[in-house]
Order: C-alpha cells, then sequence, then structure tokens
C-alpha cells in the first residue's frame, strides 16, 4: 500500500504541474492589429484601427480553457484616416480620451468552439462602462521562431458591440431619415504573440 501511494504521489506531482503550467506570451505591437468598423450614413463602412495597445495571453497548451487575456488600448491612438474624423472621435461626444485615456480587455473564461476555434468572454472597459463581450478566435497558432530566434504564435479575434452600451451615443440624423453613424460595431484583431 505505501509502495503505491509513494508511486500516485510521484504520478500526481509530475502531472499537475505540465497541466497548471502556462507560458506568457506579450503581443508583438509591430506586427499586430487592433481594427474596428461602423457603417456610415447607411450605405458605406468606415474602417479604423487603434495604433498604441498592449497586452499579454498565459497560454495553457495542456489545457487551453485555463488560457488568461489581458489588453489594454490607448483611445487617443485612434485612426481613421481622416485627421477631422479623429479629433471628433477623441472628443466627449465620442471615446473622451482626456477622462478615458484607455480601454481594457480582461477575459473571464476560454472554452473551445471547434477545431482551433475558441470562444473568450471577458469583461470590456470602454469610456468608464464595463460589459462583458465574447471574441470568436482562430488559434492560437503553433509557435515557430522567427529569423533572429525569438518565439512566437498567433491569432485573430473577432467581435461585435453595441457603441451606445459603452456611453457612446452621438448621432446626428440625416435627410433621408436614418443616422450618421451605425450603433453595431465590429471588432477584428489580428494578433501576434512573442514569447516573454
Amino acid at each position: 500500500m505505501k509502495r503505491f501511494l509513494r508511486a500516485l504521489a510521484v504520478l500526481i506531482s509530475l502531472v499537475i504541474p505540465s497541466v497548471a503550467a502556462a507560458d506568457t506570451w506579450v503581443i508583438d505591437t509591430d506586427h499586430s492589429n487592433v481594427g474596428f468598423k461602423v457603417r456610415h450614413m447607411m450605405i458605406s463602412n468606415v474602417k479604423g484601427d487603434f495604433g498604441t495597445f498592449k497586452g499579454s495571453v498565459d497560454i495553457n497548451d495542456m489545457d487551453l480553457t485555463r488560457s488568461k487575456v489581458e489588453v489594454i488600448i490607448e483611445t487617443a491612438s485612434i485612426n481613421t484616416g481622416v485627421a477631422k474624423r479623429d479629433e471628433h472621435l477623441r472628443s466627449a461626444e465620442f471615446f473622451d480620451v482626456a477622462r478615458f485615456p484607455t480601454m481594457t480587455f480582461v477575459s473571464s473564461k476560454v472554452e473551445k468552439s471547434g477545431p482551433d476555434k475558441l470562444k473568450v468572454t471577458g469583461n470590456l472597459t470602454l469610456r468608464g462602462v464595463t460589459k462583458e463581450v465574447v471574441l470568436d478566435v482562430e488559434g492560437p497558432t503553433r509557435s515557430y521562431k522567427d529569423p533572429w530566434g525569438n518565439v512566437k504564435r498567433g491569432a485573430s479575434a473577432t467581435t461585435k458591440i453595441n457603441r451606445k452600451d459603452f456611453g457612446l451615443t452621438w448621432n446626428k440624423v440625416i435627410e433621408s431619415g436614418g443616422v450618421a453613424v451605425g450603433e453595431e460595431v465590429a471588432i477584428a484583431l489580428e494578433i501576434e504573440l512573442l514569447k516573454k
């Protein structure tokens, strides 16, 4: 019996660390994009992105559902390619970057949703409002070494939010009876990760 218990203890000591272990990866911002698109005047989509962000992902390859994600985005770094529009988006009518310089996403749950696919649920905080959102994730890919010896892997993620849920309520009625800016915002993330 003692021999069995000793063998069981050894087995547990070998298995538990491998299940619990997670590698920390940081977002390689030079090779990543935090983008969005929103309907403009009910006829086309305007695209943009945020140029300044950082984040980390703890990936547990033995059990991906134990992985964690945390991202911080600087709202003043918004860029739609039109300076006047970007200035308006930074104002109190939209992101109010003076009062709310960052938005954050912190994961609370990770679920498998298919081969190489995950659903990552978490709290998005924007303009001081926190709401639960779900990211549909493809990846993470397996790890690769780049030509300089850095270990990297990647993932893509998408979600949709209603901007009014986060206090982004500004709008104008147009002559046709519609509105200038749609309420639904499609978010698309292309993330390259660097092993810490």
